[in-house]
């Protein structure tokens, strides 16, 4: 694939990364079939297998976007970042998964109210240098890129920013469900309540903005394409949100 030999040329080490995060992903998708470790009445290696997952599809399209930035010290140093701070995150939430304990929202020992401060701050930290690096492809002018492309990956950026920083309405809570409990039964793998507000949909629908407005964006002709598309994708996530804090399920 063209995506994946550009990408392993121009940022190998968040293509190996990528790798590293599947690979870990399969093992935790292993380790929930022949487990019996539950958490929050799910077995415990779900989490980890989503957040890996996740950390993959992030990490390979920032990686492919930013060949296109002329400030190659400030990629590599955003990559060193990247990978340093997703790395803890993901070691927290795999140890914590072997122990049986949550990774986030668990203050019930020193240790962890600890370990969810400290991804806290990593995570807020990640988040900051990653709107930096938004802020870059505002700040250049000139693109070997169509121009609607280059406003797909800005708008996309920026709003997958965004919506990682509305973790702290979930951290704030210690809970993403509103009008019911954590622990109640949801959608198979992605656990969304079924019967509640759940503020983890407009958190993933909002993140994932990286990837479904440049992809939708392929189709797209021009500037003003795109802002439709990227204002289509907002409401989508205003509209999750809105429902999530009324307590309602969005599904």
């Amino acid at each position: 694939m063209v995506f994946i030999e550009q990408l392993e040329r121009s940022n190998a080490a968040l293509f190996y990364f990528g790798l590293i995060c599947f690979a870990f992903a399969a093992l935790c998708a292993l380790l929930s079939r022949i487990t019996s470790v539950t958490v929050m009445g799910i077995n415990a290696y779900i989490k980890p297998l989503k957040f890996f997952l996740s950390i993959a599809v992030f990490s390979w399209p920032m990686g492919f976007y930013m060949q296109y930035l002329g400030n190659q010290l400030q990629v590599a140093i955003y990559t060193v970042v990247l990978i340093a701070g997703m790395s803890f995150e993901l070691a927290v939430i795999f140890l914590q998964a072997t122990r049986g304990r949550q990774s986030h929202f668990n203050v019930g020992t020193p240790l962890d109210a600890g370990l969810f401060a400290a991804m806290g701050i990593v995570i807020v930290i990640v988040n900051l240098w990653t709107v930096y690096i938004g802020y870059l492809f505002f700040e250049q002018s000139s693109f070997v890129i169509p121009m609607a492309m280059v406003w797909a990956i800005r708008l996309g950026i920026l709003m997958s920013a965004l919506f990682a920083f509305q973790g702290g309405m979930m951290a704030a809570r210690l809970r993403h469900t509103i009008g019911g409990n954590d622990d109640e039964p949801g959608l198979p793998l992605l656990n969304w309540s079924r019967k509640h507000g759940d503020l983890r949909i407009a958190h993933f629908l909002g993140i994932h903005a990286l990837q479904a407005i440049p992809l939708m964006a392929l189709l797209a002709h021009s500037p003003a394409q795109v802002f439709a598309i990227a204002g289509s994708w907002f409401t989508l996530v205003i509209v999750a949100l809105a429902r999530a804090l009324a307590g309602k399920p969005f599904f």
